[in-house]
């Protein structure tokens, strides 16, 4: 696949880099991967397709830095990068195959109380023509749910996890937090919190792992029966 324009706009300028579009957008959303492998060449640009190359000034001034690969890595992470069509739709069918996977295991016809077949899942998501967007399972889950539910009755297994985080990684933490549905919100003196977290069965590890690794295990979780 040929390369495309990463571009990060940073003050007045907009700095562009060479990439190969496959590679930038799984580091970009795993964090896995060479730098050195994933551009085309060590040049940053203005204008890639007039080529005008940033100065070494402006470079500085922008990044604080000349190491490209440092340099590259935050473009990655924080610019834009133009994907192909063909590559767009092979993301958004792979999206799209985890959120069936997702309710099938997690979600049930509360009728029966028996999972949905995947055939089910797969035909009522073409009827909601819901908009399943590039980012993670359980930040759009509830939105995808509430457009479902117009089509099939489905219910998804929920979790109640009591949580306590101490002041000094509240920050970080609610951002895990609000993706899902709190309860009992309830900021302490202290500045640490304590709530009520409703979570998914088939993300309570994942979530675990999430608010572990930001709070280096200093977070208290309790199931809830």
């Amino acid at each position: 696949m040929d390369n495309v324009i990463c571009k990060l706009r940073v003050g007045s300028k907009i700095f562009e880099i060479l990439v190969d579009p496959e590679k930038a957008l799984y580091y970009k959303q795993t964090k896995q991967g060479t730098i050195s492998n994933i551009i085309a060449m060590d040049v940053i640009f203005l204008d890639s397709k007039k080529g005008i190359k940033a100065s070494n000034d402006d470079i500085m001034k922008a990044f604080q830095t000349l190491d490209i690969s440092i340099i590259a890595q935050k473009m990655i992470m924080h610019g834009e990068i133009e994907v192909p069509k063909k590559l767009r739709d092979k993301e958004h069918e792979e999206k799209i195959k985890q959120v069936v996977d997702f309710l099938s295991r997690n979600a049930i016809d509360p009728r029966t109380n028996r999972p949905h077949p995947i055939t089910r899942i797969q035909a009522a998501l073409e009827q909601t023509h819901i908009n399943i967007k590039n980012k993670s399972v359980e930040e759009q889950i509830n939105d995808i749910l509430k457009e479902l539910e117009k089509i099939i009755p489905i219910r998804i297994e929920v979790k109640k996890i009591k949580v306590s985080i101490p002041a000094v990684y509240t920050g970080k933490a609610y951002g895990i937090l609000k993706d899902f549905n709190i309860q009992n919100e309830k900021w302490n003196e202290d500045g640490s919190l304590d709530c009520i977290v409703n979570i998914p069965a088939g993300l309570i590890m994942d979530f675990f792992d999430k608010l572990n690794g930001i709070t280096h295990g200093a977070a208290m979780t309790e199931e809830m029966k």
